[in-house]
C-alpha cells in the first residue's frame, strides 16, 4: 500500500484482499502476531483492542436510550452542523445504500441515518444512536479509531477486530473545536466494500473540515467579542453594536461602515467617493463632512484617514453569509440572511455586494434543491414573486399551494399593455400600473 490510512487501492482484488485479511484476523486473535499484509493502523489499532479486553465475539452495547440520547444530542457541539452533514452527505448515503453516522469524542454513537435497509441491518450489531462504538468497547472502527487517533480513517472489512462487524465498510473523520483544537467528535460513512476507495476518505475529511469551517462561522465572531457587529441585512439603516452600545446609523454612514468593514486596510477618498456616489458631480468636501459626522458618532479613535479606515475589527452579518455560502455551509447561510444588503441603499459598491450575495445564495439554493430551504426562501419578501426559484420548488415540493403559485406567477408573464417589470430590493417583482 502507498497510503497507510487507504484500505484499498484503485485495481486491488477486494475478494483476495478479504480474503487475506480474515487469515491474519485469525491469526492476531489466536497467537497475538500481526501478519504483514495488515497495514500499521490497522495493527496498531488490533493491539489496543486485545489490550482493553475487547473479545472478537464482542457486540457494542448502547449506553444512552429516548429522552436521556435526546438532551445529550440537543447539548452537544455537532448537533449545530448536523445540518451539513445532511446537505453534504445525505443523498450520497441514500443513493449509495450506506449510512451516515455521527459520534462524540467518546466513541458513542449520536445520530445513525440513510438507507433504509442499510439501517435495519446496522441494527442488528447495534449499529445505532446511543451505541458505544469507542475502540476500546469495540475494537477497529472507523468512527472509534478516528477519534483515538485524531486521523481520518478507513476501515475495511476483516480489518475490524469485530467479526460480526466485518461485512461492512467505513470511512471517519474527526471534527475539532476550531478555536480549542479538540476532538468533539466523528464523522463517518458506513456501508458495503464500495466504500473501500481513496475517494471515500477523501469526502469524508472534506465534510469533516467544512464543519469545524461551519463551527468557527456559528461561534460568536470575534468581532462581536470585542463589541462592533454591525446588521446591515433587511433594513435600509443599519446598527452597530459597539462596546455594548446599540448605535443606529444614517443610511450614507451604514453604506460607508459596510464598505470599510470589508476593506481593514482602508479606502482613499476617491475610492469612497467612486463606491458612494453614481452621480460624478459629488464633491470630496460632501464627502469629509460624512465622514466628520460619523467619527463624532463612533466616538474617538475608531475612524482614521489617509486611507479611511477602522481601528478595530467591525464584523458584518453579510459578510458572515458570504463566508458561510463560500465554505458550503448553505443551511447556515440562509438562516443568516434577514434581507438585502442595505436594500434601500443606491451606493454603486453597496448594489453590487447586495446583487452579488443574494443571487449567489439563490443560485445555490436552487442548485441544491432543499425543499425547505426553498421554500423559506420562496416565501420571504424580496422572492415571493421570483419564478425560477418558485419553479425549482415545485420540482421538489409539488404540493397543491406551491403549484397554485407558480401557475399564477407563470400566467402573469403574459402581461396586459401597461404592465411592467421591475427589480427591487434584490428581487424582479411584476407592478401593476396605478389606475
Amino acid at each position: 500500500m502507498t497510503d497507510p490510512w487507504v484500505a484499498l487501492e484503485p485495481g486491488a482484488d477486494p475478494a483476495e484482499r478479504v480474503r487475506l485479511l480474515r487469515r491474519a484476523h485469525e491469526t492476531f486473535t489466536t497467537v497475538g502476531t500481526v501478519p504483514r499484509p495488515v497495514r500499521s493502523v490497522v495493527a496498531e489499532s488490533w493491539r489496543r483492542s486485545a489490550r482493553a479486553g475487547v473479545g472478537p465475539d464482542g457486540a457494542a452495547s448502547v449506553e444512552l436510550t429516548d429522552g436521556e440520547l435526546g438532551a445529550y444530542r440537543a447539548e452537544h457541539p455537532l448537533a449545530r452542523v448536523m445540518p451539513l452533514f445532511r446537505e453534504l452527505m445525505g443523498t450520497f448515503a441514500a443513493d449509495g445504500e450506506h449510512l451516515l453516522a455521527v459520534c462524540d469524542a467518546h466513541g458513542r454513537l449520536l445520530w445513525v441515518e440513510g438507507h433504509a435497509a442499510t439501517r435495519r441491518r446496522a441494527d442488528r450489531m447495534n449499529f445505532v444512536p446511543g451505541a458505544q462504538w469507542s475502540e476500546s468497547a469495540v475494537g477497529t472502527n472507523a468512527p472509534g479509531t478516528a477519534v483515538a487517533v485524531d486521523r481520518p480513517v478507513q476501515v475495511f472489512a476483516a480489518e475490524h477486530f469485530i467479526r460480526q462487524v466485518q461485512p461492512w465498510t467505513c470511512a471517519a473523520a474527526p471534527v475539532h473545536d476550531p478555536r480549542t483544537g479538540r476532538v468533539l467528535g466523528a464523522v463517518d460513512i458506513t456501508g458495503g466494500d464500495g466504500l473501500a476507495h481513496p475517494h471515500s476518505l477523501g469526502f469524508v475529511q472534506a465534510v469533516a473540515r467544512a464543519a469545524e469551517a461551519q463551527l468557527a462561522l456559528l461561534a460568536p465572531p470575534r468581532a462581536a467579542e470585542e463589541g462592533a457587529l454591525l446588521s446591515a441585512l433587511g433594513r435600509d439603516e443599519a446598527e452597530l453594536t459597539l462596546h455594548g452600545r446599540r448605535i443606529r446609523l444614517s443610511r450614507r454612514h451604514s453604506e460607508i461602515l459596510v464598505l470599510l468593514s470589508r476593506h481593514p486596510e482602508g479606502l482613499s477618498g476617491d475610492e469612497l467617493l467612486c463606491a458612494l456616489y453614481a452621480d460624478e458631480s459629488v464633491t470630496p468636501v460632501t464627502l469629509r463632512a460624512e465622514l466628520a459626522r460619523l467619527r463624532r458618532l463612533l466616538g474617538p479613535g475608531l475612524l482614521a484617514s489617509r486611507p479611511y479606515r477602522l481601528t478595530a475589527a467591525v464584523e458584518s452579518d453579510a459578510t458572515v453569509v458570504e463566508r458561510r455560502l463560500e465554505t458550503g455551509a448553505l443551511t447556515a447561510a440562509a438562516e443568516g440572511y434577514t434581507g438585502p444588503l442595505l436594500p434601500g441603499s443606491q451606493a454603486p459598491a453597496i448594489v453590487r455586494l447586495r446583487e452579488r450575495l443574494a443571487g449567489g445564495l439563490r443560485t445555490a439554493l436552487i442548485a441544491h434543491g432543499d425543499p425547505d430551504l426553498l421554500a423559506d426562501w420562496a416565501r420571504a419578501p424580496w422572492a415571493e414573486d421570483d419564478l425560477e426559484v418558485w419553479r425549482a420548488l415545485a420540482a421538489v415540493r409539488p404540493t397543491a399551494p406551491v403549484r397554485a403559485r407558480l401557475a399564477a406567477l407563470e400566467a402573469e408573464l403574459v402581461a396586459p399593455a401597461g404592465w411592467s417589470r421591475a427589480r427591487t430590493r434584490g428581487a424582479t417583482y411584476v407592478q401593476r400600473p396605478r389606475v
